[in-house]
């Protein structure tokens, strides 16, 4: 089963980091992948249980991956598992972890691990998609540590601005 890690390190905290990665109205601000993406309806939030979809640009084919969050510690680490079965994948898992260096910056590592389909080409879509793989998700965090380095601090939408309760 092909797998791969990539990392990167991010000027935020792992908090920041964790809590924008998985808040879906924001994700396309900065995830150059993705065309779509979106909870289900009776998910308000990313959480344990919760499902989402994530629907690749067409370039890649538009593929749309349906997944269960299998593992979510807040601040700490979230996993996946596919739940559907799109064209060319059988199977597939990720985690993202989020290591604090200081309060003000941390590491991300993601994780994968996948089963191509059909069987009989495993052989060569195995080694073709590992390559694509790796090279986008090193491209999305790439592009989520830039977002942090652009983006001026935001008020978090659940801190009251004017003060009080």
């Amino acid at each position: 089963m092909p797998h791969g890690e990539v990392r990167d390190r991010i000027p935020a905290s792992a908090s920041a980091v964790f809590e924008l990665l998985h808040d879906y109205t924001r994700r396309l601000e900065w995830d150059t992948l993705l065309q779509r993406a979106f909870l289900h309806d009776e998910f308000p939030k990313a959480a344990k249980g919760a499902i989402s979809t994530c629907q690749g640009r067409p370039f890649l084919g538009g593929i749309a991956l349906t997944t269960e969050y299998i593992r979510f510690a807040r601040g700490e680490v979230a996993a996946i598992r596919m739940l559907n079965r799109p064209i060319f994948f059988e199977s597939f898992a990720a985690s993202i972890r989020h290591d604090a260096i200081s309060d003000s910056e941390s590491t991300i590592t993601y994780k994968f691990r996948f089963t191509a389909r059909p069987k009989w080409l495993r052989w060569i879509l195995h080694p073709i998609m590992s390559v694509v793989f790796r090279f986008e998700t090193k491209k999305r965090l790439s592009a989520l540590r830039q977002f942090f380095e652009t983006q001026s601090p935001r008020v978090s939408h659940f801190e009251n601005p004017l003060g009080g309760p």
